[in-house]
Protein backbone atom coordinates (compact mmCIF):
# COMPACT_ATOMS: atom_id res chain seq x y z
CA UNK A 1 0.00 0.00 0.00
CA UNK A 2 1.05 3.68 -1.22
CA UNK A 3 2.09 5.42 2.24
CA UNK A 4 0.37 8.74 2.64
CA UNK A 5 2.14 11.46 1.37
CA UNK A 6 2.04 14.92 3.95
CA UNK A 7 1.69 17.99 2.10
CA UNK A 8 2.35 21.61 3.28
CA UNK A 9 0.68 24.25 1.33
CA UNK A 10 2.41 28.10 1.29
CA UNK A 11 -0.50 30.70 1.07
CA UNK A 12 -4.10 30.88 2.19
CA UNK A 13 -5.28 33.89 -0.29
CA UNK A 14 -6.76 31.73 -2.83
CA UNK A 15 -10.18 29.45 -2.79
CA UNK A 16 -7.90 26.50 -3.51
CA UNK A 17 -6.03 26.56 -0.75
CA UNK A 18 -9.62 25.53 1.05
CA UNK A 19 -10.90 23.25 -1.79
CA UNK A 20 -8.00 21.22 -2.33
CA UNK A 21 -7.86 20.19 1.42
CA UNK A 22 -11.66 19.88 1.55
CA UNK A 23 -11.11 16.61 -1.25
CA UNK A 24 -8.38 15.09 0.55
CA UNK A 25 -9.65 15.61 4.37
CA UNK A 26 -13.20 17.12 4.98
CA UNK A 27 -15.43 14.64 6.72
CA UNK A 28 -18.66 15.60 4.61
CA UNK A 29 -16.47 15.34 1.49
CA UNK A 30 -18.75 14.19 -1.40
CA UNK A 31 -18.23 10.33 -1.76
CA UNK A 32 -17.34 10.50 -5.58
CA UNK A 33 -14.87 13.58 -5.37
CA UNK A 34 -13.25 12.37 -2.54
CA UNK A 35 -8.96 12.28 -3.65
CA UNK A 36 -6.81 9.71 -1.71
CA UNK A 37 -3.20 9.31 -1.36
CA UNK A 38 -2.35 12.25 0.69
CA UNK A 39 -3.09 14.96 3.46
CA UNK A 40 -2.23 18.18 3.72
CA UNK A 41 -0.91 18.78 7.27
CA UNK A 42 0.65 22.45 7.11
CA UNK A 43 -0.06 26.04 5.73
CA UNK A 44 1.42 29.09 5.62
CA UNK A 45 -0.26 32.45 6.02
CA UNK A 46 0.37 35.71 4.96
CA UNK A 47 -1.34 38.42 3.42
CA UNK A 48 -1.56 39.91 0.35
CA UNK A 49 -3.66 42.32 -2.26
CA UNK A 50 -5.87 39.06 -2.93
CA UNK A 51 -7.07 38.88 0.69
CA UNK A 52 -7.07 40.72 3.88
CA UNK A 53 -6.50 39.65 7.54
CA UNK A 54 -10.51 38.76 8.26
CA UNK A 55 -10.53 36.28 5.42
CA UNK A 56 -7.24 34.86 6.01
CA UNK A 57 -8.87 34.40 9.54
CA UNK A 58 -12.02 32.90 8.19
CA UNK A 59 -9.57 30.29 6.08
CA UNK A 60 -7.84 29.41 8.88
CA UNK A 61 -10.96 28.92 10.70
CA UNK A 62 -11.82 25.84 8.58
CA UNK A 63 -8.63 24.53 7.69
CA UNK A 64 -7.79 24.17 11.53
CA UNK A 65 -11.45 22.32 11.59
CA UNK A 66 -9.79 19.30 8.92
CA UNK A 67 -6.42 19.03 10.82
CA UNK A 68 -4.60 21.60 9.61
CA UNK A 69 -2.07 23.53 11.24
CA UNK A 70 -1.81 27.18 10.31
CA UNK A 71 1.16 29.46 10.68
CA UNK A 72 3.54 32.72 9.54
CA UNK A 73 6.43 31.09 10.63
CA UNK A 74 8.07 29.27 6.73
CA UNK A 75 10.26 26.78 8.98
CA UNK A 76 7.15 25.60 10.92
CA UNK A 77 5.39 25.34 7.59
CA UNK A 78 7.46 22.98 5.56
CA UNK A 79 8.64 20.45 8.85
CA UNK A 80 8.67 17.18 7.78
CA UNK A 81 6.39 17.61 4.36
CA UNK A 82 6.82 15.06 1.71
CA UNK A 83 5.45 17.77 -0.86
CA UNK A 84 4.60 21.32 -1.39
CA UNK A 85 1.80 23.14 -3.14
CA UNK A 86 2.10 26.96 -3.71
CA UNK A 87 -1.39 28.20 -3.08
CA UNK A 88 -0.71 31.67 -3.82
CA UNK A 89 -3.30 33.77 -5.74
CA UNK A 90 -1.10 36.93 -6.30
CA UNK A 91 1.55 35.57 -8.78
CA UNK A 92 3.98 38.32 -8.40
CA UNK A 93 4.67 36.61 -5.20
CA UNK A 94 5.31 33.47 -7.19
CA UNK A 95 9.67 33.76 -7.80
CA UNK A 96 10.21 34.65 -3.96
CA UNK A 97 8.75 31.74 -2.59
CA UNK A 98 9.31 29.12 -5.37
CA UNK A 99 13.12 30.08 -4.48
CA UNK A 100 12.54 29.75 -0.83
CA UNK A 101 11.32 26.28 -1.81
CA UNK A 102 12.65 24.89 -4.48
CA UNK A 103 16.22 23.64 -2.63
CA UNK A 104 14.07 21.87 -0.15
CA UNK A 105 14.07 18.63 -2.37
CA UNK A 106 10.32 18.38 -2.40
CA UNK A 107 7.97 18.05 -5.80
CA UNK A 108 6.14 21.27 -5.81
CA UNK A 109 2.94 21.97 -7.56
CA UNK A 110 2.70 25.57 -8.26
CA UNK A 111 -0.51 26.61 -8.87
CA UNK A 112 -1.46 28.64 -11.93
CA UNK A 113 0.09 31.16 -13.39
CA UNK A 114 3.67 30.38 -13.45
CA UNK A 115 4.51 33.80 -12.51
CA UNK A 116 3.31 37.47 -13.16
CA UNK A 117 5.15 38.01 -16.02
CA UNK A 118 7.30 35.78 -18.67
CA UNK A 119 10.47 37.36 -17.01
CA UNK A 120 9.76 35.86 -13.58
CA UNK A 121 8.59 32.82 -15.35
CA UNK A 122 12.26 32.74 -16.69
CA UNK A 123 13.86 32.78 -12.87
CA UNK A 124 11.52 30.42 -11.66
CA UNK A 125 12.71 27.86 -14.51
CA UNK A 126 15.91 28.65 -14.63
CA UNK A 127 15.86 28.05 -10.19
CA UNK A 128 14.15 24.71 -10.88
CA UNK A 129 16.79 23.68 -13.34
CA UNK A 130 19.84 24.73 -11.02
CA UNK A 131 18.03 23.21 -8.44
CA UNK A 132 16.54 19.95 -9.67
CA UNK A 133 13.56 20.51 -8.48
CA UNK A 134 10.52 18.44 -9.83
CA UNK A 135 7.93 20.68 -10.64
CA UNK A 136 4.59 21.56 -12.44
CA UNK A 137 2.30 24.41 -13.16
CA UNK A 138 -0.88 23.94 -14.57
CA UNK A 139 -5.50 25.24 -14.50
CA UNK A 140 -7.86 22.21 -14.11
CA UNK A 141 -9.21 23.63 -17.06
CA UNK A 142 -6.59 21.97 -19.43
CA UNK A 143 -8.05 18.53 -17.82
CA UNK A 144 -11.48 19.02 -18.48
CA UNK A 145 -13.46 15.95 -20.07
CA UNK A 146 -15.20 18.00 -22.60
CA UNK A 147 -11.99 19.20 -24.14
CA UNK A 148 -10.27 16.12 -23.81
CA UNK A 149 -12.63 14.36 -25.66
CA UNK A 150 -12.67 17.49 -28.70
CA UNK A 151 -8.91 16.97 -28.23
CA UNK A 152 -9.28 13.17 -29.39
CA UNK A 153 -11.69 13.97 -32.16
CA UNK A 154 -9.56 17.16 -33.40
CA UNK A 155 -5.80 16.43 -32.29
CA UNK A 156 -4.35 18.87 -34.73
CA UNK A 157 -6.66 22.07 -35.25
CA UNK A 158 -6.00 24.63 -37.83
CA UNK A 159 -7.90 26.86 -35.85
CA UNK A 160 -8.93 27.06 -32.16
CA UNK A 161 -11.45 29.12 -30.26
CA UNK A 162 -11.80 28.93 -26.55
CA UNK A 163 -13.83 31.28 -24.06
CA UNK A 164 -13.39 31.67 -20.44
CA UNK A 165 -13.92 34.70 -17.76
CA UNK A 166 -11.58 38.07 -17.48
CA UNK A 167 -11.90 38.15 -13.39
CA UNK A 168 -10.49 41.52 -12.22
CA UNK A 169 -7.68 41.11 -10.23
CA UNK A 170 -7.03 43.22 -7.13
CA UNK A 171 -3.10 43.70 -8.24
CA UNK A 172 -1.15 43.07 -11.19
CA UNK A 173 -2.78 41.80 -14.59
CA UNK A 174 -6.24 40.87 -15.14
CA UNK A 175 -5.34 38.86 -18.44
CA UNK A 176 -2.34 37.06 -16.43
CA UNK A 177 -4.21 36.55 -13.51
CA UNK A 178 -7.12 34.93 -14.68
CA UNK A 179 -6.75 34.55 -18.18
CA UNK A 180 -4.84 31.70 -17.95
CA UNK A 181 -7.65 29.54 -17.84
CA UNK A 182 -8.48 30.18 -21.17
CA UNK A 183 -4.78 29.97 -22.71
CA UNK A 184 -4.17 27.00 -20.81
CA UNK A 185 -7.20 24.81 -22.97
CA UNK A 186 -5.94 26.82 -26.58
CA UNK A 187 -2.17 25.40 -25.31
CA UNK A 188 -3.84 21.83 -24.51
CA UNK A 189 -5.45 21.71 -27.89
CA UNK A 190 -2.48 23.95 -30.41
CA UNK A 191 -0.02 22.51 -28.76
CA UNK A 192 3.17 25.02 -28.69
CA UNK A 193 4.26 27.11 -31.49
CA UNK A 194 2.33 30.85 -30.29
CA UNK A 195 4.66 33.83 -32.36
CA UNK A 196 2.32 36.78 -32.02
CA UNK A 197 -0.38 37.52 -29.71
CA UNK A 198 -2.60 41.01 -30.54
CA UNK A 199 -5.50 42.03 -27.69
CA UNK A 200 -8.20 43.75 -28.09
CA UNK A 201 -10.62 45.84 -25.30
CA UNK A 202 -14.01 45.88 -25.50
CA UNK A 203 -17.31 46.21 -24.06
CA UNK A 204 -17.92 42.79 -23.03
CA UNK A 205 -14.05 41.96 -22.31
CA UNK A 206 -11.10 41.57 -24.13
CA UNK A 207 -10.92 39.17 -27.45
CA UNK A 208 -7.12 37.69 -28.40
CA UNK A 209 -5.51 36.54 -31.51
CA UNK A 210 -2.62 33.98 -30.96
CA UNK A 211 -0.46 34.04 -34.70
CA UNK A 212 1.61 30.35 -34.89
CA UNK A 213 4.24 29.80 -36.44
CA UNK A 214 3.33 27.52 -38.98
CA UNK A 215 -0.06 29.55 -39.97
CA UNK A 216 -2.77 28.35 -37.11
CA UNK A 217 -4.98 30.15 -35.58
CA UNK A 218 -6.11 30.96 -32.04
CA UNK A 219 -9.10 33.28 -30.17
CA UNK A 220 -8.91 33.08 -26.83
CA UNK A 221 -12.46 35.16 -25.38
CA UNK A 222 -12.09 36.42 -22.12
CA UNK A 223 -15.53 38.07 -20.79
CA UNK A 224 -16.75 40.14 -18.05
CA UNK A 225 -19.10 38.73 -15.51
CA UNK A 226 -19.71 35.00 -17.90
CA UNK A 227 -18.39 32.12 -15.62
CA UNK A 228 -18.51 29.47 -17.92
CA UNK A 229 -15.73 27.91 -20.40
CA UNK A 230 -15.87 26.13 -23.50
CA UNK A 231 -14.78 26.58 -26.96
CA UNK A 232 -14.35 24.73 -30.62
CA UNK A 233 -11.51 23.25 -31.98
CA UNK A 234 -11.32 23.00 -36.47
CA UNK A 235 -9.84 21.88 -39.06
CA UNK A 236 -10.66 22.64 -42.83
CA UNK A 237 -13.25 19.72 -42.92
CA UNK A 238 -14.35 18.70 -39.22
CA UNK A 239 -15.30 21.15 -36.26
CA UNK A 240 -15.72 19.91 -32.43
CA UNK A 241 -17.51 22.06 -30.16
CA UNK A 242 -17.22 21.36 -26.43
CA UNK A 243 -18.09 23.19 -23.12
CA UNK A 244 -16.48 22.75 -19.73
CA UNK A 245 -18.72 20.86 -17.06
CA UNK A 246 -16.76 22.27 -13.84
CA UNK A 247 -18.08 19.39 -11.82
CA UNK A 248 -14.86 17.27 -11.12
CA UNK A 249 -12.73 20.25 -12.07
CA UNK A 250 -10.96 19.80 -8.34
CA UNK A 251 -10.35 16.16 -8.10
CA UNK A 252 -9.44 15.38 -11.35
CA UNK A 253 -6.65 18.45 -10.84
CA UNK A 254 -5.41 17.37 -7.43
CA UNK A 255 -5.75 13.39 -8.67
CA UNK A 256 -2.64 14.51 -11.12
CA UNK A 257 -1.23 16.63 -7.96
CA UNK A 258 -1.15 13.29 -5.51
CA UNK A 259 0.14 10.98 -8.51
CA UNK A 260 3.22 13.80 -9.40
CA UNK A 261 3.58 13.62 -5.80
CA UNK A 262 3.63 9.54 -5.66
CA UNK A 263 6.32 9.94 -8.52
CA UNK A 264 4.48 10.02 -11.01
CA UNK A 265 5.08 12.02 -14.48
CA UNK A 266 4.37 15.64 -14.90
CA UNK A 267 0.68 16.16 -16.62
CA UNK A 268 1.85 19.49 -17.90
CA UNK A 269 5.63 19.91 -19.72
CA UNK A 270 7.42 22.73 -18.53
CA UNK A 271 7.58 23.62 -22.40
CA UNK A 272 3.88 24.07 -22.26
CA UNK A 273 3.52 25.58 -19.47
CA UNK A 274 6.45 28.37 -20.41
CA UNK A 275 4.66 28.66 -23.58
CA UNK A 276 1.37 29.71 -21.77
CA UNK A 277 3.09 32.36 -19.77
CA UNK A 278 4.72 33.81 -23.10
CA UNK A 279 1.49 34.43 -24.23
CA UNK A 280 -0.34 35.75 -21.16
CA UNK A 281 2.76 38.24 -21.02
CA UNK A 282 2.43 39.19 -25.12
CA UNK A 283 -1.36 39.71 -24.50
CA UNK A 284 -0.92 42.02 -21.82
CA UNK A 285 1.52 43.95 -23.36
CA UNK A 286 -0.61 44.00 -26.47
CA UNK A 287 -3.18 45.30 -24.31
CA UNK A 288 -1.06 48.57 -23.23
CA UNK A 289 0.34 49.28 -26.71
CA UNK A 290 -2.50 48.45 -28.38
CA UNK A 291 -0.44 46.53 -31.20
CA UNK A 292 0.47 43.07 -31.67
CA UNK A 293 3.39 41.52 -29.22
CA UNK A 294 6.05 38.98 -29.77
CA UNK A 295 5.73 35.85 -27.57
CA UNK A 296 9.78 35.85 -27.70
CA UNK A 297 9.39 32.28 -28.06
Amino acid sequence: MTRELSISIIGLDTSHAIELPRLLQAPDRAEGLAVSGARIKRCLRFETPFQNKEGLDQRQKQLEQWGVQVTESFDEAIKDCDALMLEINDPAYHVDYFSRCAGLGKPIFLDKPLADTFAHAEQILAEAAKRGTRFFSGSSLRFIPQLEEACQRVPAPTCASVYGPLGKAPAGSSIVWYGVHAFEMLQRAMGNGARKVMTRKDDKGAVVLVRYQDGRRGIVELNDGAWIYGGTLRTQTMARPFTADLTRMYPDLLTRIVTFFQGGSAPVTLEATREIMAMLDAAERSLTSGVEEATGL
